[in-house]
């Protein structure tokens, strides 16, 4: 299969992830397993350690810049595919805490809420838009497209990092808060 037949099958696949990866967490963000009449208890355990992959991808995001600003590729590579599984890994940890547990409301008062609110929002709305773009750079990465991978690396690199970084920020203004 040629490189533009590859990049076109590439291309639904990452369509329908980036569709279906926001659905489905926001479908499963609703769905409480205890309301739902199972014997299950709240993984309180889970948000600390999802925040501190949040805060990893970060750090393993940065290295990977680094990287390939000093020329290696194939750590580059590989620091990115462990950033794509750090990710992977929060999603579930993140629907898994939600299923189990009642939603925590933010509660500080005056301008930290406004703040707060507004790290949320950009954060979750960047998350939804980085999926496409993460899975962009990487193919054209895959593909040894690497014109174009770097040009939408350039768009896609700050959006990661601040989600990822924001992920960590949202946790610790919202952890005095948990029951």
């Amino acid at each position: 299969m040629n490189n533009l037949a590859q990049e076109k099958k590439y291309k639904r696949i990452i369509t329908a992830l980036s569709i279906i990866i926001p659905l489905a967490v926001a479908a499963l963000f609703g769905v409480n397993l205890k309301q739902l009449g199972f014997d299950v208890e709240p993984l309180m355990f889970l948000p600390p350690i999802y925040a501190s992959i949040n805060g990893l991808t970060a750090v393993v995001l940065v290295a990977a810049l680094i990287a390939i600003k000093n020329g290696n590729k194939k750590l580059h590579e590989q620091l990115n595919t462990f950033a794509i599984v750090c990710s992977l890994i929060f999603l579930v940890m993140y629907i898994a805490y939600h299923m189990t547990s009642n939603s925590t409301t933010f509660g500080g008062e005056g301008v930290i809420k406004y703040v707060y609110y507004f790290i949320l929002i950009t954060h979750i709305i960047l998350s939804v838009i980085v999926i496409p773009l993460v899975l962009l750079t990487y193919m054209k990465a895959k593909l040894t497209d690497f014109t174009a991978h770097k040009k939408i690396a350039r768009k896609t690199f700050p959006i990661w990092l601040y989600v990822a970084v924001t992920g960590v920020i949202v946790y610790f203004m919202i952890s005095p808060y948990y029951v």
